[in-house]
């Protein structure tokens, strides 16, 4: 069975509207994962959302970050298992932004993640350094390698601690 044009986001808002018997202009929490056929792209009608503080469009197609500047009471937002390549977009919500969940995509470009200054998970800089081993600096703070902690980020935030206690300190 062929998948056909892609789902908009118009439609996949509708979508969940009829799903949850509710207004998605009202609503704080909006799923719009796994459509089918997949979102391929972010478009205005996302900016609908005004009251949304989480919005989950992981398992899709999306290759770009687009349409969500001015969602102002977004907090959690989750672009998992995409194909997005950069986080250009995010920028617009720089100051309210606390987590940004965007695991198995094809990010190649870190422009733009330097502005989210409220993100509260802090994991995205270690899996970052793990997958680009050359990089020295992450946001301007070094990254250590040494043999009993592949990956250390030195941060006055962190006091450089080494990567396993980073990770038991957001688990």
């Amino acid at each position: 069975m062929a998948a056909g044009k892609p789902t908009t986001s118009k439609e996949a808002i509708r979508r969940w509207e009829e799903e949850n018997g509710q207004s998605a202009v009202t609503a704080t929490e909006i799923i719009l994962s796994f459509q089918w056929p997949p979102i391929e792209k972010m478009d205005n009608a996302l900016a609908t959302l005004v009251n949304c503080e989480k919005l989950s469009l992981s398992t899709n197609m999306i290759e770009k970050i687009a349409g969500i500047g001015t969602l102002k009471n977004l907090k959690v937002l989750s672009l998992g298992r995409n194909v997005i390549k950069g986080f250009a977009g995010l920028e617009p919500l720089g100051d309210t932004l606390e987590e940004l969940w965007i695991s198995y995509n094809c990010i190649e470009k870190l422009k733009g993640i330097q502005a989210m200054k409220n993100l509260r998970v802090e994991q995205w800089r270690i899996e970052v350094a793990r997958r680009l081993p050359n990089l020295e600096k992450l946001d301007g703070e070094p990254i250590i390698r040494t043999e009993e902690n592949p990956v250390m980020i030195q941060s006055t935030k962190y006091d450089n601690l080494p990567l396993d206690e980073l990770e038991q300190e957001h688990t």
